[in-house]
């Protein structure tokens, strides 16, 4: 363990306050906001911030009714907040690792339980996965965002990126997938002899298989989703 005096851990740990990018990397588990209008982030990230910044939970119609029965109908407990004004905004979720990608007329789908932050000039939707409804505890959403802008994700230790090729699809661990090209369509198999031959019990074992072109993010870590109220 390192030993410090308290002027050498501020001089090693302080705030970088030369940046000015809308979104960056403070460490690679928190993220700062120089914010001058508004960000969508997940409720309950703020860690700190300074300057004249107003915080409000998601309104119950703020993105209007069809996402509001998308989410009561999905349980998810990863609402959103959106913090207006200016100032420095500083964000982070458990001590997940933090990736942040600069769309320019992309799309990517994005675990709900992964989804840190957003401009708000991005478009999204929230997308149920339907058919593993009842077949597992959690994970049962995603997010597509698409547009020009930033969005910020996070990980459980380093994401590994495969590529989905035509002809060679890519098969996960709902639990370990965390985001997508926004294109692709995933689909959910189950494989009873996989659960029972690694001995996790009685039951099927769900798998994401990815087909078509493109690229599935990926973590070292199963993470159970919680559903719920909404709240966080």
């Amino acid at each position: 363990m390192s030993n410090y005096s308290i002027d050498e851990f501020i001089r090693k740990t302080k705030q970088d306050e030369t940046e000015n990018e809308f979104f960056e990397l403070e460490t690679p588990r928190i993220l700062e906001v120089n914010l001058t209008d508004q960000v969508w982030a997940k409720a309950g990230s703020m860690i700190s911030f300074n300057g004249g910044i107003k915080f409000e939970r998601e309104g119950i119609l703020e993105h209007g009714v069809g996402r509001m029965f998308k989410k009561a109908f999905s349980g998810e407990g990863s609402s959103l907040m959106k913090a207006s004004g200016n100032g420095r905004l500083y964000l982070a979720d458990q001590g997940k690792k933090i990736t942040i990608f600069d769309l320019d007329n992309e799309a990517i789908t994005v675990n709900g339980n992964d989804l840190l932050a957003f401009e708000p000039g991005i478009d999204w939707d929230i997308k149920l996965m339907k058919k593993v409804a009842g077949m597992m505890s959690g994970g049962l959403f995603n997010v597509t965002l698409e547009g020009k802008g930033k969005v910020a994700i996070t990980s459980h230790y380093e994401p590994l990126t495969l590529l989905v090729r035509p002809g060679s699809p890519v098969i996960t661990d709902p639990n370990a997938t965390v985001a997508w090209s926004g294109h692709l369509q995933p689909e959910f198999r189950t494989d009873i002899s996989f659960k029972t031959f690694i001995g996790r019990g009685s039951g099927e074992s769900i798998q994401m298989e990815f087909k078509g072109e493109g690229f599935v993010i990926v973590q070292p870590f199963e993470e159970i989703y919680t559903t719920g109220n909404g709240s966080s």
